[in-house]
């Protein structure tokens, strides 16, 4: 018998969450090992923004997907409840038996939404995915604990809760929501057996974007959104430039803060160093004109791009944000420093730059370390996870 899956997510812009979801849907819905046990479909409200969009790209991976008008991000007490009780009509047939037998949401607002409707709807097995909590250390103590109080009302509705990382579940178990044995750890995968082996040469892609030959690459690939603190990026770009002149940086992505990135890089005078190739989906091929690989996030789940940078072979400076204090080992793959620290990022890329010995071993090392986070055991652990409740 075909199990029918249902997944929610509230906005398929271009990020991690976002990527897990539509590759769990394309392997159990394609993939050999998989053929004929499940029909995965797709549900996601209608925002994307300047992080750019998997929409189409979802589509072209065959994948059902229904835009939900109104599934949005903003908090809307009288919009939610009609997004509620919309899903609920959608997660039932016509008889008003339940359509799915699993229901998987993501992201904050259909997490809780989701999980909600999938309840009332009489879904048997409802199951959340945590890429990184909805609070923060950034955020003010009252939104915080509205935050807390929402994940801690629909974890009551959750068989259980994935956590991309183990950081997150024991910041769970802090604030109350859920217990140690409503969790479990899948680590958020990446299909990564284009990245280390580019399809135009690096030396190629470096001349495209300006960049000489025989220059020292740092680069990050990145959302340009608080999150991710690109302007912390930017400074430390202005510390490194300021000791070694030489060297060129590259930013993949793009985000609502990317005036004032660019204005933060004039005022360094680095713009003509610094080279911003705004959304790209050729990032195997970009990763591998680096030498170093940087990741500024405040606060993160499992930022995806780090195991990418691993398979990559690029030594790795990041903060210690979350998960990604789980991907880089300190002084084995790269270095981690705190967050919200420039001139750390540069005193360490800095470091990477100055021996090359150094950064070939860290590549090494990560490149073995990278298959831990492969899509495939991912979506194995998604599979064995399903089968486990569907046997129940």
């Amino acid at each position: 018998m075909t199990v029918n899956v249902l997944h929610i997510i509230t906005r398929m812009i271009v990020g991690g969450a976002q990527e897990t979801a539509m590759l769990i849907a394309d392997y159990l819905n394609h993939e050999p090992d998989y053929a004929g046990q499940y029909r995965v479909e797709m549900i996601c409200g209608p925002q994307t923004g300047t992080e750019g969009s998997l929409i189409e790209e979802t589509r072209r991976r065959k994948i059902p997907l229904t835009i939900l008008p109104q599934l949005r991000r903003e908090i809307s007490p009288l919009n939610d409840l009609k997004t509620v009780w919309k899903l609920r009509q959608m997660m039932r047939n016509t008889d008003g038996s339940p359509r799915y037998q699993i229901v998987h949401t993501h992201s904050s607002k259909a997490g809780v939404l989701g999980r909600w409707a999938a309840a009332l709807a009489g879904i048997p097995i409802i199951i959340h995915t945590v890429h990184g909590w909805s609070f923060h250390d950034q955020m003010s103590p009252v939104a915080r604990q509205i935050y807390v109080a929402l994940e801690k009302f629909a974890a009551r509705f959750s068989q259980t809760m994935i956590a991309v990382t183990a950081n997150d579940i024991d910041k769970g178990l802090v604030q109350g929501i859920g217990r140690r044995e409503d969790y479990c750890v899948i680590r958020s995968g990446v299909e990564l057996d284009r990245f280390g082996h580019p399809q135009t040469p690096p030396a190629v892609i470096r001349q495209q974007l300006g960049i000489p030959a025989d220059a020292l690459v740092v680069g990050s690939v990145t959302r340009l959104s608080p999150q991710k603190a690109p302007l912390d990026l930017a400074a430390s770009f202005s510390y490194i430039h300021k000791e070694r002149p030489s060297t060129w940086f590259v930013i993949v992505g793009d985000g609502p803060l990317r005036p004032e990135v660019e204005a933060s890089l004039a005022a360094a005078g680095i713009a003509d160093r610094v080279i911003l190739t705004g959304l790209r989906r050729d990032v195997p091929e970009l990763l591998a004109a680096f030498d170093v690989f940087v990741l500024s996030s405040l606060w993160e789940g499992l930022p995806r791009v780090l195991p990418q940078a691993m398979a990559t072979g690029l030594p790795i400076v990041a903060t210690r944000a979350d998960g990604s204090a789980e991907a880089v080992i300190d002084g084995e793959n790269g270095f981690l420093v705190e967050p919200g620290r420039p001139e750390a990022l540069a005193e360490k890329a800095l470091v990477l730059l100055a021996d090359e010995g150094l950064r070939g071993r860290m590549g090494r090392n990560g490149r073995v370390r990278a298959p831990q986070f492969g899509a495939r055991k991912m979506v194995r652990d998604v599979n064995q996870l399903y089968q486990a409740f569907l046997a129940m």
